[in-house]
């Protein structure tokens, strides 16, 4: 049997006319929150402080924000998505239609990942606003970003599954992602840490997602991309373990 590519799209298209329907939210809101942030560590604090590894400090801080406002709208966007459902009761609709779990992820992540790249594109088009940078290693650039959204679309999908409420959606990116991203480099390097935080920050896994953009841009990190690579294809492996684990057992789907 293929692969049921009308049930794909119709799914895509569902949720992406519904990120269209709310674009202000979906799409101006994230660039707005960003956009004070260049404004207060980019011009007002940036101004006052050296280079870091060569890049100035405005400039510095693009990737971490640009991975800050990736990872916030892949969560949100792919848990509110399956939550919906759930909420509403059409996940009955959607569980014995015929489509897979394998479809059903392809739809709703692939939507949720598309919103989220839309919003880092924006962001990089307004940072270019604020202060001049070049990117090193645009399609490694482009190639992160992808595989980071997919990645972080499927555990927002995950949370959007475990989830019994809306206030549950909002737990996991609140306090914890938030907080692991901004203690994990993204208006500093590590390497200015003593050595004691220094080895602490290498248990934070946003770490290595930051440090592979920073990389992207500006040819150095404090993480070999290599690494970076590895722990975020083994965090979407996990994922997509997870998620095949619910689909069978249809744990928070079917009760």
């Amino acid at each position: 049997m293929g692969l049921n590519l009308h049930g794909v799209r119709a799914i895509y298209r569902f949720e992406m006319n519904r990120a269209f329907r709310t674009w202000a939210q979906s799409l101006i809101a994230p660039v707005l929150s960003t956009s004070l942030y260049f404004i207060v560590f980019g011009s007002a604090i940036g101004s006052r402080m050296g280079d870091i590894g060569g890049v100035d400090y405005g400039a510095y801080i693009i990737p971490g924000l640009l991975m800050l406002s990736l990872l916030s709208e892949s969560i949100s966007n792919a848990s509110f998505g399956i939550y919906m459902p759930k909420w509403s009761g059409t996940i009955y609709e959607l569980l014995s239609a015929p489509v897979n779990w394998v479809e059903v992820l392809l739809g709703y992540v692939g939507a949720a990942a598309t919103k989220s790249l839309m919003v880092g594109a924006l962001i990089l088009a307004t940072a270019r606003v604020f202060v001049p940078y070049e990117i090193a290693h645009p399609v490694w650039m482009l190639g992160f970003l992808v595989l980071t959204a997919i990645t972080f679309c499927l555990f927002g999908f995950l949370i959007g599954l475990w989830a019994d409420s809306f206030q549950k959606l909002q737990i996991i990116p609140l306090l914890v992602v938030t907080p692991l991203t901004f203690l994990g480099g993204a208006f500093y390097s590590i390497n200015m840490l003593p050595p004691f935080w220094q080895t602490v920050s290498l248990f934070n896994p946003v770490v290595y997602l930051i440090s592979g953009l920073r990389w992207a841009f500006y040819g150095s990190a404090d993480v070999h991309i290599g690494v970076s690579v590895g722990m975020t294809l083994m965090f979407m492996a996990a994922c997509l373990a997870a998620v095949w684990w619910v689909f069978k057992t249809g744990y928070r789907i079917r009760r």
